[in-house]
């Protein structure tokens, strides 16, 4: 059967086409397999794709739309004043892959699959299929990104037996998941992902990198490069936005490339290192969430098969080494990690009519494990019982009962003296040391802010975070409710800043906090895809971020963070 594959991707699409009894075989359109999924219309509505819409973009950007999956929950698209459906902006870049594939086959492929986000429900599944309707592709399946790279790996003897971890870093968004193996085929076991991570947010970030030692030269010429009102601003952007593009992807093979500016700004040359600086903190919660993901599918990294890395950002030389030292597992990548997961659309089993495990691709969530005993539980279990209480002893007289009651009272006395104490202490501690440290990697400034989560937790010290983001200390907390990191030598706004914590996607909560002699402020993002809080002393570079298990509303993130991890 003739086999039409079509990764629908942010920026490209790539398609493979299997037929005549052979394997699959990428297409090549407009000199390429990688098909800008770049679309531009006409004054009459005539919608094109690919290298055209890119050099009609020159003309009239303002008809242009280069990244439409971006913007699938629109519903409608004005591009120059032409209002454009969502479904039909997606139907012309699927139309051109599906017209070159009968072009080659002189037929229409009997099957089509195409990728998607394994997060994406049936709302937005829905518009893909209403575009491939509208594109005259039949029999069309819609199958997760991660099974379909994993299916790639496994067919290109990768896998051996084991799960597989799955990292998709793409142009709009990072996912990750962890895919089982089972008789009929392959099954999502956890999935997760950033909405604001991904190669676009990368060149943004460099763009805003060059601008700091660029644009004092003229600042309303680079103002208008960024909010472009002219159709002459937005071709120059445009030029801008892909040498920055270039510029960046050259760092992956050469520690430093020039980036070409329009006048009056000179050209900019920037490195790998500077590039790595900016990206660092973003990659790294990238590897944190992978990390998670693999947990929360009740394994560990050691009992995977393998990681492997899909999309054009994963060969960053950074990226391998963060995951590598976060997973303690060396991930794998291929030539061309873009058309890892068109080739694997085709390797994935379908099941049949009757088997709905495999053929609907629903994640499968397994349940989770109840949590290890930490040490300090095993302890209290292993306590014998106490022996039960004597008999009563015969009443003291009146002069023994005074010394006891002098007693209590001076015991009380030096009790409340030494709250105070530690009380005060604790209200200022030394967060300019490092010195004294615990078995756990806590100095006094870390520890005053954990609280009592250390005696609950699974804590190890991380200087390896502290090295990659400039920071004076890092402790890591593990426990039944989530995770939470201790860093020393950031405020609460700096850390917010790096790991980029607000989304458009995300719920976002500011307020204060007491607890422990200490006070505080703490901001809090609430998503579909994950939730964060950041919370620090006032007054001192000591932060704590606390990441739950689970994704959480607002007002549930707030409450678990002042239950169990807000010092008391």
């Amino acid at each position: 059967m003739d086999v039409l594959s079509i990764d629908f991707g942010t920026s490209s699409t790539v398609g493979v086409l299997s037929a005549f009894g052979r394997g699959p075989r990428a297409i090549e359109v407009d000199g390429s397999v990688t098909m800008s999924s770049a679309v531009f219309v006409h004054d009459d509505g005539l919608l094109i794709v690919g290298q055209d819409a890119e050099r009609q973009a020159r003309l009239d950007p303002s008809r242009f739309e280069p990244n439409p999956k971006r913007r699938i929950d629109e519903g409608t698209l004005d591009l120059g004043g032409v209002k454009v459906e969502v479904t039909d902006a997606f139907a012309a870049v699927l139309r051109r892959i599906g017209e070159e594939a009968g072009r080659q086959l002189g037929r229409p492929p009997a099957q089509t699959r195409i990728s998607h986000p394994a997060g994406w429900g049936g709302t937005r599944q829905d518009v893909v299929r209403t575009a491939a309707a509208k594109a005259g592709l039949g029999d069309v399946r819609l199958i997760p990104e991660p099974v379909a790279a994993a299916a790639h790996y496994a067919s290109a003897g990768h896998h051996h037996s084991g799960p597989i971890g799955v990292y998709d870093l793409g142009a709009g968004t990072f996912d990750c998941a962890v895919v089982g193996v089972t008789r009929q085929g392959f099954v999502v076991l956890a999935e997760d992902g950033l909405p604001d991570l991904g190669s676009l947010d990368i060149d943004q970030a460099l763009l805003v990198h060059i601008g700091r030692s660029v644009s004092h030269a003229d600042p309303a010429q680079w103002q208008r490069l960024l909010r472009p009102q002219s159709t002459a601003d937005r071709r120059l952007r445009r030029a801008l936005l892909q040498d920055v593009r270039d510029a960046k992807e050259s760092l992956s093979r050469h520690p430093q490339t020039h980036v070409p500016m329009p006048e009056p700004f000179g050209d900019v040359l920037v490195s790998r290192d500077e590039l790595e600086a900016l990206v660092r903190p973003s990659l790294l919660r990238s590897a944190e969430l992978l990390g998670a993901t693999i947990r929360r599918a009740g394994l560990t990294p050691a009992q995977l098969a393998g990681v492997h890395l899909v999309g054009g950002p994963s060969r960053m030389p950074l990226l391998a080494t963060l995951l590598a030292r976060q997973l303690g597992v060396v991930p794998t990548t291929q030539d061309q990690p873009e058309t890892a997961v068109a080739f694997g659309l085709h390797h994935v089993p379908l099941g049949n009519a009757a088997d709905l495990t495999v053929p609907a691709f629903a994640p499968v969530r397994p349940p989770v494990p109840p949590p290890r005993p930490q040490a300090w539980q095993q302890q209290q279990q292993q306590q014998p019982a106490r022996p039960a209480p004597p008999p009563p002893r015969r009443k003291r007289k009146p002069w023994f009962l005074a010394l006891v009651l002098l007693v209590v009272a001076a015991v009380v006395a030096t009790v409340v003296v030494l709250v105070s104490r530690a009380g005060a202490a604790q209200a200022a501690p030394d967060c300019t040391s490092t010195a004294h440290r615990d078995r756990a990697g806590f100095t006094p400034c870390l520890r005053s802010l954990a609280g009592s989560v250390p005696d609950r937790s699974t804590c190890r010290e991380d200087d390896h975070t502290a090295q990659l983001l400039g920071l004076q200390a890092t402790v890591m907390c593990e426990f039944a409710g989530g995770i939470v990191g201790y860093y020393q030598g950031v405020t609460v706004d700096e850390f917010e800043v790096n790991v980029h914590l607000v989304s458009l996607e995300s719920a976002v909560g500011r307020g204060t906090w007491d607890g422990g002699g200490l006070h505080g402020h703490y901001v809090a993002s609430a998503g579909k895809k994950s939730s964060m809080l950041i919370f620090g002393v006032d007054g001192q570079r000591v932060v704590a971020s606390y990441v739950p298990d689970q994704p959480s509303h607002l007002d549930e993130l707030v409450a678990g963070f002042t239950r169990a991890v807000k010092p008391s």
